[in-house]
């Protein structure tokens, strides 16, 4: 045969591997076009419901009652923040179809609180006698309760402030860890190591465990609206895990939507404290043409178009959080 047999040949056998693998490269930046998109707007989102947590109208309300992690959260404001601006990144502000369908895709918004946590789930609720239907509610907060072989148990914060049922006595007892050792015989407060490893180990315990009823619970609901994902608990990292026992805040899951070939599976989390923001800038990547919301320290720099005073502003003008280094 001659080469130009050959060279037809070639091209018969190469162009069919060819088109498919610019096919699957062209799905392969779309997911990851998406995979950014969907992780900018949860993390928008999770902020702005974070800082609403302390938007409260009473000065007697607002943080220092004893510590400086305690603040008084709005759950609901909180969660309005949060669908509203994901509502706004997602572009169905208005449609509140895709708003409830949106909510199939979030298994479990979390508050962490001082003294304990709320979750908003689905639950089943029943309506009439024969009927029944899930829906999302909040579920009453549960306080970090550690209960020791003795019978005595303690009711933990974010901090070291503690409220103690000594079993021995039947005495309860409130106040700071180290303050309380005095006072009392239970094995727990007499060694301040110790003390925090449990009280870490029984907060993040107890929110995981509920967790996983929540996300089991969801898997219910999302069947019956025909979501083919199966919602399972992420594994946190150690630092994430840390930033939640050292503010108030909002963890949020989102999972299961579709991009590309696979499944979007992440989560959130937004602390609740009052700080002092640098100037958040609206910039453009000039290669793909996204926006971008950006603080000045950021080294990913893009083309700047706008200041905004906060992140809310920025998603309502099509601006991403960039999540920088």
């Amino acid at each position: 045969m001659k080469i130009i047999d050959w060279a037809i040949i070639f091209v018969l056998l190469a162009t069919p591997v060819l088109w498919i693998l610019q096919l699957h490269t062209g799905d392969v930046r779309e997911g990851h076009r998406l995979q950014v998109r969907y992780t900018t707007a949860l993390h928008v989102a999770v902020q702005d419901a974070a800082s609403a947590l302390n938007l409260n109208e009473l000065q007697q309300y607002e943080t220092g009652y004893g510590s400086v992690k305690y603040m008084r959260t709005d759950k609901d404001q909180a969660l309005s923040a949060f669908i509203q601006t994901l509502s706004i990144n997602f572009g169905i502000v208005d449609d509140y179809l895709s708003q409830g369908t949106m909510m199939a895709y979030i298994p479990a918004i979390v508050i962490i609180e001082y003294d304990g946590y709320s979750a908003y789930a689905v639950d089943l609720s029943a309506e009439g006698s024969n009927m029944s239907k899930f829906s999302h509610r909040w579920r009453p907060k549960k306080p970090y309760v550690y209960m020791d072989e003795y019978g005595n148990s303690i009711a933990f914060t974010l901090d070291d402030a503690i409220t103690a049922y000594e079993s021995s006595t039947g005495q309860w007892y409130r106040g700071k860890m180290d303050e309380l050792q005095q006072e009392t015989n239970i094995p727990l407060l007499q060694d301040a190591r110790t003390f925090d490893q449990v009280r870490r180990f029984t907060i993040i315990n107890s929110i995981q465990d509920d967790l996983a009823g929540y996300m089991n619970r969801h898997n219910e609901h999302a069947m019956r609206l025909g979501v083919n994902y199966t919602f399972t608990l992420p594994t946190l990292s150690q630092e994430d895990w840390l930033n939640t026992l050292n503010d108030v805040g909002v963890l949020v899951f989102l999972q299961g939507i579709p991009v590309g070939s696979s499944y979007y599976n992440n989560y959130a989390f937004g602390g609740g404290r009052v700080v002092q923001n640098r100037p958040l800038i609206g910039g453009v990547d000039d290669i793909t043409g996204l926006k971008y919301q950006y603080r000045e320290m950021c080294t990913q720099r893009y083309r700047g178009e706008q200041i905004f005073a906060n992140r809310r502003d920025a998603a309502a003008k099509g601006y991403y959080e960039i999540v920088c280094p």
